[in-house]
């Protein structure tokens, strides 16, 4: 008996320092290119998707796409027991608004929520783009199949409902289809104030915008590289924040780099084969995506996208000059590459989902010690298994050393001189899913 007790322990406690759980391989091996390919034809099919572009017909413009996309979320529903709350969430912008808005129009987004068991009004979120543009930002007459930007994005999403909503999780998650984004970013600025006035506790937000090219631009042909793009600490910081963060370090530690830093670590768990590369920057350079309005408000957020961009491919007018072929046709798009990256998608949103809530004030202590001390408050889900501190080089962009502190709402690192490094706390539950990394946020 007390041998069996012995490798029972044994093998929970192994299996959280392996942090492995084949739920998330069966994810993974489930995510189907075939079908992600047959989604983004369906997509470009529309002939434009353009946020100003017809919403009367059946078969072009913005109208006929989202009723799709809306369609297909209540097919996947109805395969799950009606598992998936499916609805539109919408906004008026006036013209005039900015030179990209030329007429009033309601910027439409298409909702899927999966309610979670324990904690459903914690969310977390992946979102995809509707719209499509071509050279002329406000041209919503003439045909802009956007397969890569963004059909790519948007038909990951759907693949992810499909395979994420056969099961159940304690944290809900919600697969969005934004709308507005060519003309500035109106669907992410509406559903972020849509679910900070319904108070939601947002633990994250995965934009995919763009995840299906391959050939860069520059020449580079990577089928294995992507990039996670993040901000550094929150836009909505108190000033006594920022104080603190210059005293005590952590410029690089807000909540969305730590996001981040989850989905590159969970890739490299359980996706070898794939490089993640982190961009320490909100977006790419001079240019914007639909996460940005939910860090406006203070929410964790990120971009995943491709890591060589083809400028041919974007905003361009179909056609051919000088030998080049202009435009972002399907073509274009590697399906294996984009069901990839819905993969990276679909293993984090299930990790976070499954995951204990964080612990909360994290405090840290040991100035002029050779040790540091940790104190938190436990996470109030009861099964939650322990805590795990983490820490790192102050210069080091990842999590690279770990402990496993058991039960408990304080620890000390012996010989670990708090000067040199960061260090972070999370929640464990006895499957190995773990929360966010918790910075601490005072000293004590």
């Amino acid at each position: 008996m007390k041998h069996s007790l012995l490798v029972s322990f044994l093998l929970i406690h192994f299996s959280i320092i392996a942090q492995t759980d084949q739920r998330i391989y069966n994810i993974i091996d489930a995510v189907s290119a075939d079908r992600i390919a047959t989604d983004i034809k369906t997509l470009t099919d529309f002939g434009t998707r353009h946020t100003l572009s017809d919403t009367i017909s059946n078969t072009r413009g913005i109208g006929a796409a989202r009723r799709w996309i809306k369609k297909e979320f209540e097919t996947i529903s109805s395969n799950c027991n009606k598992c998936l709350h499916v609805s539109y969430q919408k906004n008026l912008v006036k013209k005039g608004d900015n030179n990209r808005i030329t007429k009033d129009v309601w910027v439409v987004n298409v909702v899927a929520i999966q309610k979670g068991s324990k904690y459903p009004n914690n969310y977390i979120i992946m979102s995809g783009d509707i719209d499509s543009r071509i050279s002329d930002a406000n041209n919503y007459t003439d045909d802009a199949p956007g397969a890569n930007d963004n059909a790519s994005g948007m038909a990951g999403v759907l693949e992810a409902s499909r395979i994420l909503s056969k099961y159940q999780f304690e944290s809900s998650i919600i697969y969005l289809g934004l709308s507005g984004e060519e003309q500035g970013l109106y669907g992410g600025k509406g559903f972020a104030k849509h679910a900070s006035e319904l108070e939601w506790n947002i633990l994250g937000v995965f934009n995919n915008d763009m995840i299906g090219n391959i050939k860069g631009i520059d020449g580079v042909i990577d089928n294995r590289t992507f990039r996670i793009f993040s901000e550094p600490t929150p836009p909505t910081e108190t000033e006594k924040e920022r104080k603190l963060r210059r005293y005590y370090g952590g410029e690089v530690d807000g909540i969305s780099r730590q996001l981040a830093r989850y989905v590159h670590k969970n890739v490299q768990t359980y996706m070898p084969e794939m490089r993640p590369m982190l961009v320490y920057r909100l977006d790419r350079f001079g240019r914007g995506g639909h996460h940005r309005p939910f860090n406006d408000l203070g929410f964790a957020g990120i971009r995943i996208m491709e890591a060589h961009e083809n400028y041919t491919q974007q905003h361009q007018d179909i056609r051919t000059e000088d030998g080049i072929a202009y435009g972002d046709i399907i073509d274009h798009v590697n399906f294996e590459y984009a069901a990839k990256l819905t993969a990276v998608n679909a293993i984090n949103l299930a990790s976070l989902a499954w995951a204990p809530p964080a612990p909360t004030e994290v405090k840290i202590g040991g100035i002029v010690e050779p040790s540091v001390k940790l104190q938190w408050k436990k996470s109030d889900d009861q099964d939650t298994y322990g805590y795990k501190i983490y820490w790192r080089d102050t210069t080091s962009p990842t999590w690279d050393y770990s402990r496993f502190v058991g039960d408990l709402t304080e620890f000390s690192l012996q010989g670990i001189v708090i000067d040199n490094f960061y260090f972070g706390v999370v929640s464990i539950n006895k499957n190995g899913f773990e929360s966010l990394v918790q910075f601490p946020s005072s000293r004590f």
